[in-house]
């Protein structure tokens, strides 16, 4: 089961970076850049857990994670514009899948 986990955590952390990197660039030349600071509550319990999805946040173009409270499972997210909480975290589900 960690084994599917990670392989599609990879799948989906490539693709959001693509994806991100391109809207960055759009949005850069095109001047559309409406930044915003949103809370995420997840579903990871596991604090190695959190810590990998505040770095896939962070390594995805256009957005940063500014703080993680690990005992309440909370990040504070900045965002290039505003964003879903599905569009920021779409790896969530393959993180707890590993460390769950």
């Amino acid at each position: 089961m960690r084994l599917l986990g990670i392989i599609g955590y990879l799948a989906v952390l490539l693709k959001a970076i693509t994806e991100s990197w391109i809207d960055v660039v759009r949005r850069s030349i095109n001047g559309k850049i409406n930044p915003q600071v949103i809370e995420i509550e997840s579903i990871i319990n596991n604090p190695t857990g959190l810590i990998l999805l505040s770095w896939s946040i962070t390594a995805t173009p256009g957005t940063l994670v500014i703080d993680l409270i690990p005992e309440e499972r909370k990040l504070k997210v900045a965002t290039i514009s505003p964003r879903s909480r599905e569009d920021i975290v779409p790896f969530e589900p393959y993180i707890k899948k590993i460390f769950d």
